[in-house]
């Protein structure tokens, strides 16, 4: 099954202990720090609209956008339940394309861990370039090559919650770089029986200098390389690692 169809269900009771108002304050933090007051912003595979939610009660108008349908669908319901106001639209964030410039451009959560070459990496970049107004920030974030290899690596996981369990089996390819997560979940049903899926979902563990040199490529400077919602380098044993640059 494609990634985030069936899952789209079950994202955000599983993501329950995530911290999406620090998140969204840091990200705002952030683009304040490379001196961008944003306006408008857009949130980049946005999937249920957590981060686009609590920017727009910030006041932003808010574009999120996905690759995901199912994901949206959930996203266009939580603006609805917080009373805010925000555009999603379907798109892949590397043909992205949108009516026009924001001030600032947002991917949280590994949607860059997603991207596993640089043709896609270049692509992604370049939209977004195409998207920010003249001096607008990007901003994304990456699990690092450190959790990716070490912390999720060739090791299991599982959970039952009851009305929800999951399986997760990882395979971590060093040449590669890349992380291949196979999940299977179970739902339980309103007659007491549980509904199995399954997904297939692959990361690429991103060298942050490999990434900064291919922002310089694709027209950002200014790039700056922080820690897990810090304003400092990153340590080795990083789990997640922020990323901001400005549009020339």
């Amino acid at each position: 099954m494609p990634a985030y169809e069936a899952f789209a269900g079950l994202y955000d009771a599983l993501m329950d202990d995530v911290d999406y108002d620090a998140w969204a304050e840091y990200y705002l933090a952030l683009i304040g720090r490379m001196g961008v007051q944003p306006r408008t912003l857009c949130d980049c595979a946005c999937g249920t609209g957590s981060m686009s939610v609590r920017f727009a009660r910030r006041g932003l108008r808010v574009t999120g956008v996905d690759l995901s349908g199912d994901m949206l669908e959930l996203a266009r319901r939580k603006a609805l339940k917080y009373g805010v106001q925000a555009m999603f639209v379907c798109q892949d964030m590397c043909a992205l394309a949108l009516p026009r410039p924001v001030d600032a451009l947002v991917c949280a959560c590994d949607g860059v861990n997603y991207l596993l070459d640089d043709e896609r990496l270049r692509a992604f970049f370049g939209r977004a370039r195409e998207s920010l107004k003249s001096g607008g920030a990007l901003a994304f974030d990456i699990s690092s090559a450190f959790k990716l290899s070490r912390t999720l690596g060739d090791n299991f996981f599982g959970e039952d919650r009851g009305d929800i369990a999951y399986l997760w089996s990882n395979r971590f390819d060093e040449a590669a770089g890349t992380v291949t997560m196979d999940l299977t979940f179970f739902t339980k049903e309103r007659d007491g029986r549980y509904r199995r899926f399954d997904e297939l979902h692959v990361q690429k563990a991103h060298d942050p200098e490999h990434l900064v040199a291919l922002l310089a490529d694709c027209g950002f400077a200014g790039v700056q390389v922080f820690g897990d919602r810090r304003f400092d380098s990153p340590a080795a044993d990083e789990p997640r690692i922020h990323i901001a640059a400005i549009r020339e």
